[in-house]
């Protein structure tokens, strides 16, 4: 599930996730309210790129989405890299 850009920033890497996910929407808010337990204004953060989940939030978002999966990995510099058939 690469991304079109791989940002280093980790705020605007999760924002980046969860596009890829989810819109901006209220309905989208709320999902990941539920997903995390976090606030809406946390997630309004998260969404915009202000600032980035920590911990717990993270690793829920992680469970829901691979896409944030995917940036966390990256970010790490822990890219999946899928062995070839022979």
């Amino acid at each position: 599930m690469p991304l079109v850009d791989e940002p280093t920033d980790y705020p605007a890497a999760i924002a980046m996730a969860r596009h890829e996910k989810l819109d901006h929407t209220h309905r989208a808010i709320k999902m990941a309210m539920r997903w995390t337990g976090a606030s809406e204004r946390t997630v309004k953060y998260w969404f915009s790129g202000e600032r980035g989940p920590s911990g717990d939030h993270l690793i829920a978002l992680a469970r829901h989405s691979d896409a944030v999966l995917y940036v966390v990995r990256a970010l790490a510099g822990r890219h999946i890299v899928e062995e070839a058939d022979d």
